[in-house]
């Protein structure tokens, strides 16, 4: 309560309170969606809270220390605020959630209660229900450094710093051909040999399916057509002329490393670890014992 604004702490003191709740979701596409409680709209901090969306949360779970905050959000789906289409594409999947208490008579007396990010979300008979998570959730993933002979790096990350905007690495072009959003086909699709997109990644660049993308499964030249089959369907149907953009894949092996992509300084795996049959070898009982390749 010490970080509470004065005026909301007057007013919870009055005895007669003008209270609602507003929440506001932040997507990781920069879309920002406001709800209340209220029975009339609710305007701060550069955000409309839309009142009668439905959205109401159960109560909130804080506490002192590292322990992860946690409560949940219950709403309806409506085609003016969250929408059944855009949940299942994952729009939502790790947005960020602010809750506030505020007087709706002065909305300058507020008090945010909650931070954290949507983590599990489920929908049924026209609703969805959402798990709340704390910013302290962050420190429950596991740390540290994973010995094996495959790169453990994501190509063009942080680890890897591979730029795939460099030319041979990376195409777009307009979809001429697709089968429920998972297969696709071009003609005359040349310039890169057979298999160069498998393990890589196609990404949507425009249209309502703009920023989703999928990894892909097979690449295969039959002839004067190009077919890329991904592991699983693009969550939203994509219309002829779709502009996509086509992204090298990787197989994490450090030939591939150093031939491909010319990149063996950031490999992060350990290609010379022993196999398991190494290290459970025992010492031979015919034969020279001399300490050298078992090759």
């Amino acid at each position: 309560m010490a970080d509470m604004h004065a005026g909301l702490k007057a007013h919870l003191k009055s005895g007669l309170t003008t209270i609602a709740h507003a929440w506001a979701i932040e997507r990781k596409d920069g879309t920002i969606l406001g709800f209340t409680d209220h029975d009339r709209d609710l305007s701060f901090e550069g955000i409309t809270f839309r009142a009668d969306t439905g959205l109401t949360a159960l109560s909130l779970a804080q506490s002192t220390g590292l322990s992860v905050d946690n409560t949940e959000a219950l709403g309806a789906l409506s085609d003016l605020s969250i929408r059944e289409d855009e949940i299942e594409q994952g729009r939502f999947d790790g947005a960020e959630v602010r809750a506030w208490m505020v007087n709706w008579t002065d909305v300058s007396q507020r008090r945010l209660q909650f931070r954290g990010l949507i983590g599990e979300l489920s929908r049924a008979d026209g609703g969805f229900q959402a798990e709340l998570r704390g910013l302290t959730e962050a420190l429950n993933r596991p740390l540290g450094r994973v010995y094996q002979k495959p790169c453990t790096a994501v190509l063009s990350d942080s680890a890897c710093r591979f730029d795939v905007t460099k030319p041979g690495f990376s195409i777009e072009l307009a979809v001429e051909y697709t089968d429920q959003s998972r297969i696709f086909r071009w003609e005359g699709f040349d310039g890169f040999e057979q298999d160069w997109f498998a393990r890589g990644r196609l990404e949507v660049l425009e249209g309502p399916a703009a920023g989703l993308w999928g990894m892909v499964k097979q690449d295969r030249l039959e002839g004067e057509t190009r077919t890329i089959e991904l592991w699983e369907p693009i969550r939203s149907p994509l219309a002829y002329g779709v502009t996509v953009r086509l992204i090298a894949g990787c197989d994490k092996r450090s030939e591939t490393c150093r031939l491909k992509f010319q990149n063996l300084a950031n490999f992060q795996g350990f290609p010379d670890l022993p196999e398991d049959d190494w290290m459970m070898a025992v010492p031979k009982s015919s034969g020279a014992n001399t300490g050298g390749s078992r090759r």
